[in-house]
């Protein structure tokens, strides 16, 4: 059976350095690592991720946690920590809890008892007693999209408030003043951020706020077309809708189409985060957009950081916080 030992000796170098070209690739020189990666292909060596794990006791393996992998959002971010993990020697483990908090929790400590590196969780536990839990984790995490306060773990996200500042602030300015938003679910972190743009902006204009037309559609397309079903079935219906999420901005596209109301003539539409295939989406829809790949890159280094030294690991909680884009599409008018 191939050993280490072989790769080593026909390499030319030690077996540590062996060792270290397979779990920090980036740590060695290209040549040696050249040297190291032929040796592997000659002898036919492979890893044994059992001894791999007893010998650095954790596993090679990151946990990525996520409400919503159907969400594109969501899959760019994985994308990009995939591949900052893979070049430092790390295979990703990816878990949906379909926005189950109780799910999400035992798959938290399924992929501690399995010794896993670090995790990368999109939270959707809330309240202080999961604030706790997270607090007491053991394995490194860190917390992309949505935060959890209390927790005391690096954080990577958005401001969200702005982005549904930026399409509250648009819309006023082409004149709407009767504006549906179809929030995502009560409680969570992006969600009440983005309701809070848009309160706090309608609040700051002077623009009276109706309660009724402020819906919950649970950031999914289900949710979304339920509720812009309910606000665009009205007689005083809005002259615009906002959804704080792409499957609900989406779903109340969806909507208008089944009724037979032209977008934007009849009613204007925006929405927080792209989609693939917008640009042949009629009409085009004006949105925020999240740097979905910058996300994933802050996140994986920094849960990267964290599982390099225990001096790293041992850093205060840090949050990240970028801003993003306003993309103006064709489903916005002036009124």
């Amino acid at each position: 059976m191939t050993t280490i030992r072989d790769v080593a000796r026909l390499a030319g170098v030690s077996i540590s350095t062996v060792s270290l070209a397979l779990n920090s690739p980036k740590r060695v020189g290209v040549e040696t690592l050249d040297r190291i990666q032929e040796a592997i292909k000659s002898t036919g060596y492979r890893i044994d991720p059992v001894a791999q794990t007893l010998a650095r006791g954790r596993s090679s393996l990151i946990g990525f946690v996520s409400a919503n992998l159907g969400n594109m959002f969501f899959g760019d971010i994985r994308r990009e920590i995939e591949h900052q993990a893979l070049d430092h020697g790390y295979f990703v483990l990816i878990a949906d809890s379909s926005g189950r908090a109780d799910l999400e929790r035992a798959l938290l400590e399924r992929l501690e008892a399995q010794k896993i590196a670090g995790i990368a969780l999109a939270a959707n536990g809330r309240g202080e007693e999961y604030a706790t839990f997270l607090r007491d984790f053991k394995t490194p995490i860190v917390m992309f999209d949505q935060k959890v306060e209390g927790a005391e773990r690096d954080f990577v996200g958005s401001d969200n408030p702005l982005t549904t500042t930026i399409l509250t602030e648009h819309l006023l300015q082409l004149g709407h003043r009767r504006i549906g938003f179809i929030s995502g679910p009560s409680g969570l972190h992006t969600a009440d951020e983005r309701l809070k743009g848009f309160m706090d902006t309608m609040a700051g204009a002077g623009a009276e706020i109706d309660p009724s037309l402020v819906v919950e559609g649970g950031y999914t397309r289900t949710g979304g077309h339920a509720q812009a079903m309910r606000l665009l079935t009205r007689r005083d219906r809005p002259t615009a809708i906002i959804g704080a999420n792409n499957m609900m901005g989406l779903a109340a596209l969806q909507v208008m189409q089944e009724m037979g109301f032209r977008c934007p003539d009849d009613v204007s539409l925006a929405m927080v985060d792209d989609v693939p295939w917008s640009n042949v989406i009629t009409p085009r829809i004006t949105m925020v957009v999240q740097d979905a790949q910058k996300l994933g890159e802050l996140a994986a280094q920094r849960l990267l950081a964290r599982i390099a030294s225990p001096e790293a690991a041992a850093e205060p909680p840090q949050d990240f916080i970028l801003t993003p884009k306003f993309v103006r599409g064709e489903s916005t008018r002036r009124l």
